[in-house]
Formats: structure tokens, sequence, C-alpha cells
């Protein structure tokens, strides 16, 4: 099975998510000739369960954060250099921040000292107070408060219109989009790179494959005898029937617990009218997807939303995201296969436009882009299994 133009050596993309789906414009808009390929369709993995917020806030350390940063910052030009008509609004992105506040004083005080460690990296948050919240979200139900934040700079997106929009891209590019198409094996060279990309339809050849197949990224690298970790991550949000428009100012809302050691309830409202509720923080595990779960978050939120109460839940199956053992980025070249690039991230929402940017230059340019990449290359788990 041959693809695309003629020529030059092609890029097989693996996963075809927000992070595949980016590189793979990325690599396409440069010239290169790629092949795009997802197991099921595009956009169905983990991009289909993410609560899709923009932001560097709760990014730790400073240099994870910086990332997140420039990544949040590079989100207008790269939704309009992909969007139809160059108009960001069509893949669902919309400005406006995020509200969070705690109603327990020790809350409070871990948000204000949250707050003020934010600003002294330079980001544009900053406590407001109850009037403040009120006059920006007058449709919430405000009980006891003691602090209140906002991040004016965040946003959200919605992945399936962005990974849409990359294909539409690709197929005027002339690249190759191939769903439903399972990687199964690779033809490997002595010194350990790939030479053909086997899936269940026939073989590709190939001068670079990027695994961005998000939890199924170590399975597949281990057919070329590289070890990615990963932990177990799984996540639950769910969705609502369409609603008018609910929140007016401020796309993402993080509303507290309603009850001592309970899970905050976050709340979007998506392109579609639909809400999308989610709990926790974005390290929460959750593997409860029945419809008495998704009945219980949808209550909690509208106890915040009033507007909410005469919605149904919609249960959404459980979500396992990608998440590399130590929970930071996975970005690079493999040694034991010198021409496979691994794309692996928690986080890919935020991260897609920069990421993608930086594999462009490292697989077309050559570029070894440390300055960025460094704390983010696999060889970091070496010691895992060299004894």
């Amino acid at each position: 099975m041959s693809s695309g133009r003629s020529g030059e050596s092609s890029i097989v993309v693996v996963g075809a998510g927000i992070i595949g789906a980016s590189i793979a414009w990325r690599l396409a808009a440069r010239g290169s000739r790629v092949t795009l390929i997802d197991k099921a369709t595009p956009g169905s993995g983990a991009s289909s369960h993410s609560f899709a917020w923009i932001n560097a806030g709760s990014k730790q350390p400073i240099g994870y954060h910086n990332l997140n940063r420039r990544s949040l910052e590079m989100w207008e030009h790269f939704a309009s250099a992909i969007a139809d008509d160059g108009d960001s609004a069509s893949v669902g992105l919309r400005w406006g921040g995020k509200v969070s506040w705690e109603i327990e004083p020790s809350g409070a005080e871990r948000l204000a000292s949250e707050v003020k460690q934010l600003q002294s990296w330079g980001y544009p948050t900053r406590m407001i107070s109850r009037s403040e919240l009120s006059a920006l979200e007058p449709s919430l139900s405000l009980g006891e408060i003691e602090a209140v934040e906002f991040s004016e700079n965040e946003a959200q997106v919605e992945p399936q219109m962005v990974v849409d929009a990359c294909v539409r891209r690709l197929a005027e590019l002339e690249a190759t989009v191939l769903s439903e198409t399972e990687v199964i094996g690779f033809g490997l060279r002595r010194d350990g790179s790939i030479s053909v990309v086997e899936t269940n339809s026939g073989e590709i050849e190939c001068g670079t494959v990027v695994l961005a197949a998000g939890t199924g990224v170590t399975s597949l690298a281990s057919l070329a005898n590289v070890s990615v970790p990963q932990e177990r991550s799984p996540g639950v949000v769910i969705r609502t029937n369409p609603l008018p428009p609910v929140l007016k100012n401020v796309p993402v809302v993080y509303a507290p617990p309603l009850e001592d050691g309970g899970q905050e309830v976050h709340i979007r409202q998506c392109a579609d009218s639909r809400m999308m509720i989610g709990e926790g923080s974005q390290e929460s595990l959750a593997e409860d997807d029945s419809q008495a779960h998704a009945d219980d978050l949808l209550e909690r939120a509208a106890a915040f939303l009033p507007q909410l109460s005469s919605a149904q839940a919609v249960p959404v199956p459980v979500g396992w995201r990608p998440m590399p053992l130590d929970g930071y980025p996975i970005m690079g070249f493999a040694n034991e296969a010198p021409n496979m690039y691994i794309a692996l991230t928690h986080s890919g929402v935020t991260l897609a436009p920069l990421l993608s940017q930086l594999a462009m230059l490292e697989i077309c340019d050559g570029a070894t882009v440390d300055s960025v990449l460094s704390p983010y290359r696999l060889d970091r788990f070496d010691s895992l299994h060299s004894h």
C-alpha cells in the first residue's frame, strides 16, 4: 500500500487524536508525504473524553508551566491556521478564562497561595470578590464563599472539531488518512530502525514513524523493542442534552465540593450546547460511568447552576487517558528505533499547538530542541529497565 505523493520517503503518524492529527498537519504543511492512521476513527480515543480546558495554571514545576503557557498562547494562531476560513471559533475555541472558589478556610488559604505563586511566574490570575464573580457569571448560585480566583487567559476548545479540521487540511495537502486501520507490526532493519509499518490492511513503507496513539503508544512501541512506561489513568466526564446558553462570560467553572471529602465539580458548555461536567482534579482517577453516577454529578453541578436542574445526564464511557509514568510528556526519537518519534502526553489539548510544532522541527529539520524538550526525553526512564 503506497500513499500520497511519490518521491521523498513518507512519514506515518499512528494515532489521530488531537496530538497525532496536529503533528500530521504540521508535517504535511511543511511538504512531507504523510499517512495518518487510526485504529478507530480520528478523535475517538482520549480526545473524545477530554474536558478540553486550555490552561497552564495548575502545572508544576515552572518549566512545565512555561511549556503549557507557551502552547496556550499559540492556540489562537493554531486554530485559525487549521480552521475553515481561518475562524478559530469554528473549532470551538472560546476564550474568557476560568473561575474557581473555595468554601472552607483551609481551601481558601491554599487557593490564595497558588494564585500568589502563579502571579510570581507572571501568570494572569487573581483573587476576585464574590460580587465580581456574580457579575462575571450571573447564572451561578453561590452559597458560602471564602475565596474566589479568576484566570482570565484560559479557554476551552472542542478536540473533535480540531481533529476534523486537521483531517480536512490533510486532504487538501494530499495526505492519506486511514481509519479503522490497526498497526500489527513493524519491519525492522538491523539498526532497529523501521522500514515498513504493517497494518491489518497492508504494509506502508516509511522514512519516519510518529507514535501519537495515546494509551496505545506503549504496546506499539514494544513492537519495535522500545519501552514507554505509562500509568493507568481512567477518567469520567458526563454530558447533558443540549441547553440554552448557561455560562455568559467565563467558559470554564470549577466549583467546590458540596460536602467534606467530596470532589470539586468542573463545568463547561460545549459548542453543540451540551454541558460537559467532570469532577476532581485533572489527576483524579475514576471508573464509575454508570447512569446513577452521572445523575449524581449533574445534581452536584445543578447546585451551583440551577439552569441544569431540568437537564438530562448522559453518561460517557470511562476514558483512558495517556499518562507517562511520571506525568510529564515523552517527546523525541527512540534510541532503540532511531526513526521512531514518540509523542505522548497528558494535557494534549493544551499542548497540541506547541508539541506539534516542536515535533515538526525535529522531524523535518533534524533540529534538536533540547532547550525545551530535554526534560521530556524517553531516556529519562532508562534506569527503570537497565537492571
